[in-house]
């Protein structure tokens, strides 16, 4: 217990920590008070308007797939059609749409939470995830550097307990961080929302999806957590994380796509870690290759592919989970000094 409320305190010392936090309330600060600003509550008649624009944008979407499904039967002639209608009519069918138009979609300068909570979050899970892998990468990597693991070790002479010790109490604490920002965070929106803009319609649908994005962003932050501590802890280092990352973003993300774009390769973004990243944030990601569809025959051909959160959990928990063993491994056998 005291080697935990040790490590509590050399993580909450650090100046770096420090100063992530305090650019994490500027950033959180700015984008509220932006909002606040760009925002107003609106009047009864901008929402009766706006109520009005959405109900003939669904009407339009219902008239163009009925008569686009009036064309495909051969009620109404190709030529006699005087505006663009797909050829695919589940395009427009509005039962078959992501989101029918809202109301919110036609109120200019007013905030409506459940239509921006979403993105709002989206930035929040991203400035955690850089947060923790920096942390995470620092918080070790000064240690071993500097020779204050050395130090630890002389009073707790127990290398997979200090270790193990480090990486729990970075872990509780950016979880608790990660808690304790999105309550604030999503809570100040909301109350622009109630008092200088619309909060929306925040069902149990609205909450169940948000709710279950946040879930699986916080996976990501902590998993990105791990992967700074274990590739420092390899390197002996802050900067080898930092370079480990530049170098994969650099020769894999970037070199190697454009590599496998000129070779044609097949549904190339089913081997960049970004695919299965956005996959396990959004719940699934979908990707189109021509490709797929470039060997004239296409009676069996889809060039669609999706990528769901399950496998891609599966993958990620998989990699960083060898990137700590060797970790521990590393560690455990190198000599310190």
């Amino acid at each position: 217990m005291n080697l935990v409320r040790a490590e509590l305190e050399r993580l909450g010392a650090r100046r770096f920590v420090q100063l992530m936090l305090v650019l994490l309330v500027l950033a959180f600060g700015v984008t509220a008070a932006t909002t606040l600003a760009s925002s107003h509550r609106p009047t009864a008649q901008e929402i009766f308007d706006a109520q009005r624009a959405a109900a003939a944008a669904r009407a339009d979407l219902e008239r163009t797939h009925q008569l686009c499904l009036d064309r495909q039967r051969g009620a109404v002639l190709a030529d006699d059609v005087r505006e663009y209608v797909p050829d695919d009519c589940s395009e427009v069918d509005p039962a078959q749409m992501e989101r029918a138009p809202v109301a919110a979609d036609f109120l200019h300068g007013v905030f409506t939470f459940a239509e921006e909570a979403a993105a709002l979050l989206y930035f929040l899970i991203a400035f955690l995830a850089l947060f923790g892998f920096l942390v995470g990468a620092s918080y070790i990597g000064a240690d071993l550097n500097s020779g204050g693991v050395v130090n630890l070790l002389l009073w707790r002479p127990r290398r997979m307990t200090v270790l193990g010790t480090k990486l729990g109490t970075l872990l509780g604490g950016t979880a608790l961080l990660s808690v304790l920002a999105s309550a604030a965070y999503l809570g100040t929106f909301w109350l622009i929302a109630a008092f200088g803009g619309r909060p929306g319609r925040l069902d149990g649908e609205f909450w169940g999806s948000l709710g279950a994005t946040w879930g699986r962003g916080m996976l990501l932050v902590l998993l990105l957590t791990v992967v700074g501590f274990a590739i420092a802890t390899l390197g002996r280092h802050t900067s080898a994380a930092l370079g480990a990352i530049a170098g994969y973003l650099v020769v894999w993300e970037l070199g190697a796509r454009l590599v496998m774009e000129i070779l044609e390769v097949v549904k190339v973004d089913r081997y960049m870690l970004s695919s299965y990243a956005a996959a396990l944030l959004n719940g699934r990601v979908e990707f189109w290759d021509y490709r797929a569809c470039a060997t004239g025959s296409t009676a069996s051909c889809d060039g669609l592919y999706v990528v769901t959160w399950q496998p891609a959990l599966v993958l990620l928990l998989g990699l960083t989970g060898a990137l700590a063993a060797a970790a521990f491994a590393a560690f455990r056998r190198r000599d310190l000094m």
